[in-house]
């Protein structure tokens, strides 16, 4: 197998969040696209503590296909520098993983 990822980003709608997941399976950079929310999140903006109602993707990809989902999601991201982060699935049923690959193939 070819390594697969979850990459989450959050954003300021659920309308947002729909059309990042919904853009990246049409273009079959995700095999799964699961929407939170909403969530609070706090964190530090331009030297300021910020609060904001978001909603968090959770996207099932490959590693082969992560620079093009980080792409996709800058492209149509309305934050001036979005959390677009990775982590390595380490571990999981063979049966599940292969599916991730087989949906992007």
């Amino acid at each position: 197998m070819a390594g697969c990822l979850q990459v989450i980003t959050t954003i300021d709608t659920k309308e947002r969040a729909d059309a990042i997941g919904k853009r990246l399976l049409e273009e079959q950079l995700a095999a799964c696209v699961q929407t939170e929310g909403p969530i609070s999140s706090s964190y530090w903006w331009k030297g300021e503590i910020e609060t904001a109602e978001e909603w968090r993707c959770t996207i099932k990809t490959t590693v082969e296909r992560y620079d093009e989902v980080e792409r996709t999601i800058r492209s149509i991201h309305s934050y001036e520098e979005p959390e677009i982060i990775s982590l390595t699935i380490t571990a999981g049923s063979s049966t599940y993983l292969k599916w991730i690959e087989d949906s992007l193939a």
